[in-house]
């Protein structure tokens, strides 16, 4: 059995959430009026991107868990190797800043924003945790749309992997070509050597955490279920 965690309180906006049965209705309206203003002095929408991601974000973030309380954005570290006239490899990580959009749409608003017929894209993730229902839907459109991309995502936990929605959505992404597995343990060891900054002081060895294996195994199960 993977790693439990409990669940935090019953929270609102990142706050306890509090009775207001008893307010008046001037007051409801004021309370409503002072959200209204917070949500439009929110700062817009921001993908973080970069090369390497910190050391602490990878061992929270990317921790194969069952209960993934707390883990609320999403961690994409990706590969693109073009072949063709203009072959290359590129590679980053892209990372929600807010939860109003997701790292699996920013790769295709931002790094491979359309796909040249004459060029051929071999694309890996590594993700957090695999897609919502939207994206899983944009990926599988994007896919069929481009015969000459391959993308193959490897995460390290199911995303609502018991709703039926979900289920469905990832066999639509398999149908579409997407490889989707779980990250084994060396797939983990691999990141932490390629996408993750290297402290000063510590080991640059990866240091599994416990039941890592486990967890790989459990997850291994839930998506074959799913996928058979």
């Amino acid at each position: 059995m993977a790693e439990k965690q409990e669940n935090p309180e019953n929270t609102q906006n990142g706050e306890p959430e509090t009775e207001n049965a008893e307010l008046t209705e001037e007051e409801k309206e004021k309370e409503k009026e002072r959200k209204k203003k917070e949500l439009e002095e929110l700062p817009p929408f921001e993908i973080v991107s970069g090369e390497r991601l910190p050391a602490f974000f990878f061992k929270f973030q990317f921790k194969n868990v069952e209960y993934s309380s707390g883990r609320n954005k999403t961690f994409l570290c990706y590969i693109v190797e073009t072949q063709g006239k203009e072959s290359g490899t590129i590679r980053g990580y892209l990372e929600d800043e807010h939860a109003a959009a997701h790292a699996e749409d920013a790769f295709f608003n931002t790094i491979l924003p359309e796909c040249e017929s004459s060029l051929r894209y071999n694309v890996t993730w590594y993700v957090s945790s695999s897609p919502c229902v939207a994206c899983a839907e944009r990926i599988a459109e994007i896919l069929k749309k481009n015969k000459n991309l391959r993308l193959a995502i490897l995460v390290s936990r199911l995303f609502m992997w018991e709703e039926p929605e979900m289920q469905a959505v990832l066999k639509k992404m398999k149908a579409a070509g997407c490889k989707l597995r779980i990250m084994k343990p060396q797939d983990f060891e691999y990141v932490w050597q390629n996408f993750v900054e290297q402290e000063e002081g510590e080991s640059k060895d990866f240091v599994p955490w416990e039941d890592i294996q486990e967890n790989f195994l459990y997850y291994e199960e839930k998506l074959a279920e799913v996928l058979h």
